[in-house]
């Protein structure tokens, strides 16, 4: 699932958008046409033996309390005196057997396909994407019955999980709230057990339970989705209401009863007639999309400009970059990373073949759109001066 037309697939497209995305659980089971596993026991043994891993980016976690980091590492210290905790290979393998769970955290910023894949997903479902790995090999809980803040889209890599699933008690809680949800009574309302392959989504605030209790060790992927939320809704939209004086204007704090009701009440005519417009959710939309910074990467050795070398690779680095047409001047906008450029409408072809998020030869782009080599090297110097596209192979 590299691409998002993939996950559109795989999640059943607008149907999955409209009927269950926020609103209710769902499993996808596999249907032998799914590419192979993004992480193999093999690429989890080389993340743990070439990265140093320590909190927060690997833990382990056994009945809802976290392993202390001495039970399965090791400080070590180099000749210029920094200290480091080193995995302990046979300890960590103890821990597991005991009934720990290991998590890798943001695991798809250290492990391309993972990352490939998670920015395939922020293409389709429009929101920013983390990547967790969990891996178990006992009945034991490694965190309890909890619920998460946020949407997860669970992809089964190898062995089985059971997931056990009551519904919220608080609808859509959130980190930072006024309250706990409390803990649900009664069975659970889904007892779902995950093979290779299968897929499940679970919105916020779903009560859950997950052991590997099917008699073999298990390892899934967890994609974790921002939440966006109306009050993160109405900050954006005062940002943007700074042209409005009742806006700008100090709170009068000190004033009279009178005073403080006037102004209340220009603030609230402001908020009502901002909210009024049937297209704020599309601008808001418009918005966070094109000033999220996605992935940057450097670029090396193109310190400077791209030379006009047909083989050098390119992608965006912005998932959800958007490109807008000026017919009324011959001009097109791409718009990512929190910048806008303007170039002249024949750059459209290559620009559009860059959005799908696939790598694409300095060659290959330019013939999209029947330009010179030079010109496109041109046009991705200016993108990567910008941090909205990064070299992925440089020419040998």
């Amino acid at each position: 699932m590299h691409d998002s037309a993939s996950w559109a697939v795989r999640l059943g497209g607008d149907l999955f958008l409209t009927q269950a995305f926020h609103r209710s659980y769902a499993v996808f089971p596999a249907d032998g046409t799914n590419m192979a596993p993004l992480l193999s026991w093999d690429d989890l043994n080389t993340v743990l033996a070439t990265h140093r891993m320590e909190p927060p980016r690997l833990r382990l976690s056994q009945d809802g309390e976290t392993v202390p980091l001495d039970r399965y590492s090791a400080p070590i210290t180099n000749r210029r005196g920094v200290t480091w905790n080193r995995v302990h290979p046979a300890e960590l393998h103890a821990r597991l057997a005991e009934g720990a769970s290991l998590v890798v955290d943001a695991i798809d910023a250290i492990h391309p396909p993972i990352g490939a894949a998670a920015e395939a997903l922020e293409r389709f479902v429009g929101t920013p994407v983390q990547t967790n790995a969990y891996a178990s090999w006992t009945e034991h809980e490694g965190f309890g019955r909890h619920w998460d803040d946020h949407d997860v889209v669970v992809v089964q890599q190898h062995g089985a999980k059971r997931w056990r699933l009551w519904e919220p008690t608080r609808t859509a809680p959130t980190f930072r709230d006024v309250e706990s949800p409390e803990e649900p009574d009664g069975e659970p309302v889904a007892d779902i057990v995950l093979n290779p392959g299968d897929v499940l989504y679970l919105p916020r605030g779903w009560w859950h339970t997950v052991t590997a209790d099917q008699g073999t060790e298990s390892l899934h992927l967890t994609f974790g989705l921002v939440t966006h939320t109306g009050s993160g809704l109405i900050s954006w939209l005062a940002d943007q209401m700074h042209h409005d004086t009742c806006m700008r204007l100090d709170i009068p704090r000190h004033a009279e009863p009178a005073a403080k009701a006037t102004y209340l009440d220009a603030l609230r005519a402001a908020m009502i007639s901002a909210l009024s417009d049937p297209a704020l959710i599309d601008q808001w939309a418009d918005s966070v999309d094109t000033t999220h910074f996605g992935r940057p990467a450097p670029s090396l050795p193109y310190v400077d400009a791209l030379p006009p070398r047909r083989e050098i690779t390119v992608r965006l680095t912005a998932a959800r970059a958007k490109l807008t047409a000026n017919p009324e001047v011959g001009t097109v906008t791409l718009s990512a990373a929190g910048t806008e450029w303007d170039f002249a409408d024949q750059a459209a072809p290559m620009l559009l073949a860059l959005l799908s998020g696939e790598p694409a030869t300095l060659g290959e782009l330019a013939d999209a759109a029947g330009l010179e080599v030079k010109d496109v090297a041109g046009v991705l110097s200016v993108l990567i001066k910008g941090q909205g596209a990064a070299v992925v192979k440089a020419a040998r």
